[in-house]
C-alpha cells in the first residue's frame, strides 16, 4: 500500500479559552510543525462571523504562514471568489507569490463562506451583486488567472485601451486550485485543465462521483497535462481510540450544531463538550460524522488514510486536524492539534 504525501487544512479554530490572538499563535505553531515534519502544504479557509473560526481572509492569514515557515506550500482552502473582486484577488496572490516564488496556492471555491445576511455586507449591501457574481464565477476565475499572468492583459473601456496587471514584473503565477462539494467546480475543473479537489471532509458523500466526472471530462491545459487532484479527510489521532474520540468531540458537536440550525459559540473545551452531550436526537448524525472522520490510534489512522487514497486514486491527502483541546491547555497553543500532526507523520 502507497504511502500518500500528507498536507493540511486549518480553519483557525478558537476555543472558549482563546483570544483570536491565542488561536492565531497556535496556527502559526502547527503551520511550523507541519514544515518540520515535511507535510507539503498547508491551506487556510475563508469564513465569515462564525465565533469559533479566525480565519476569515485567506491572504492575511497566508502571508502570516508563509512568513513562519520555509518549505511548505501555503495556500487557500479557498478564497470564496463571489466575495471578492477578481483584481483584488489576483493582486492579493501575485503579491504572496512574489514575496514566496513557488511556495503559494490559490485555491478557489463558489460558496459564500457564511450566511446570508453576512453575505450581504460583504458585497456592499447589494443582493444583486452577489447573485450576479455566483453567476458569473466562471468569468471570475478566468479573469484572476488572466490577470496574474506576468503580462496580464489589454483592457478596453470606450476609447481607452491599456494594459492591467495584477504586479509589476511578475516572475511567476501561484497554482489554482478549483474546489467544490458539488459536481459544478468539477465540471468547470475538467473543462479548464485546472487541478480540483472535492471537499470530502465536509460532505463526506459524492466524493467518487465528483472525481469520477472531472477525470473523464478533462481537457489538458499547457500547466496541467494531466487531472489532478487530493483528498481531504477529518482527523483526530491519539495513543488510544478512546482519547481520540473524546478530542473529536467539540468538532464533533459544532458540526451538529451546524447541521441542525443549533446554536453556535466558540469551540468548546472536551470537558465542557463531555459535560453537554449531543441530543438524542441527534446521536446517529453524530455517529456518522464519526464514522466518516480518521479518529483512530496512530497506526490505523495511517492505514485509513493509505487506504482511502488508494480508493479515491490520489497520491495526496490533506488532513483537517478536528482535536479540540483539555482544561488547563495553554491558551497560544493547540498541542492535541499538533500531536495528531506528530502521529500522522510517524
Amino acid at each position: 500500500m502507497t504511502t500518500p504525501a500528507l498536507s493540511v487544512l486549518d480553519l483557525v479554530p478558537v476555543r472558549t479559552d482563546q483570544t483570536t490572538s491565542d488561536a492565531l499563535a497556535a496556527t502559526r505553531l502547527l503551520a511550523r510543525l507541519a514544515d518540520e515534519l515535511g507535510f507539503r502544504r498547508y491551506w487556510v479557509a475563508e469564513h465569515h462571523n462564525m465565533p469559533a473560526v479566525a480565519a476569515t481572509n485567506p491572504p492575511v492569514l497566508i502571508a502570516m504562514l508563509a512568513a513562519a515557515t520555509s518549505r511548505i506550500r501555503v495556500g487557500s482552502g479557498g478564497v470564496m471568489l463571489p466575495n471578492h473582486e477578481p483584481l483584488v484577488v489576483a493582486e492579493q496572490f501575485a503579491l504572496l507569490e512574489a514575496a514566496h516564488p513557488g511556495r503559494i496556492d490559490l485555491g478557489i471555491g463558489r460558496a459564500p463562506g457564511t450566511d446570508p445576511l453576512t453575505r450581504y455586507v460583504l458585497r456592499g449591501g447589494a443582493s444583486e451583486a452577489a447573485d450576479d457574481a455566483v453567476a458569473r464565477f466562471p468569468q471570475y476565475v478566468d479573469d484572476v488567472r488572466t490577470l496574474m499572468e506576468p503580462d496580464g492583459v489589454e483592457v478596453q473601456l470606450g476609447s481607452r485601451r491599456q494594459a492591467l496587471r495584477s504586479t509589476p514584473r511578475a516572475a511567476g503565477v501561484p497554482e489554482v486550485w478549483l474546489l467544490g462539494s458539488s459536481d459544478y467546480s468539477a465540471r468547470l475543473a475538467a473543462d479548464r485543465g485546472l487541478p480540483y479537489v472535492f471537499a470530502h471532509h465536509f460532505a463526506g458523500q459524492g466524493t467518487a462521483e465528483a472525481l469520477a466526472l472531472y477525470r473523464s471530462a478533462y481537457r489538458p491545459s499547457e500547466a496541467h497535462p494531466e487531472p489532478r487532484t487530493f483528498l481531504t479527510v477529518n482527523a483526530a489521532v491519539a495513543e488510544t481510540v478512546e482519547e481520540a474520540r473524546r478530542l473529536a468531540l467539540p468538532q464533533v458537536q459544532a458540526m451538529v450544531a451546524l447541521r441542525t440550525g443549533g446554536r453556535l459559540g466558540p469551540q468548546r473545551l472536551v470537558e465542557e463538550a463531555e459535560a453537554q452531550p449531543v441530543a438524542p436526537e441527534h446521536e446517529g448524525l453524530a455517529a456518522a460524522m464519526l464514522r466518516r472522520w480518521v479518529v483512530d490510534t496512530p497506526d490505523r489512522a495511517r492505514e485509513r488514510i493509505a487506504e482511502l487514497a488508494g480508493q479515491f486514486g490520489v497520491d495526496e491527502v490533506m488532513v483537517h486536524p478536528v482535536v479540540g483541546a483539555f482544561a488547563g491547555t495553554p491558551a497560544d497553543a493547540a498541542p492535541a492539534r499538533e500531536a495528531t500532526l506528530h502521529l500522522l507523520a510517524g
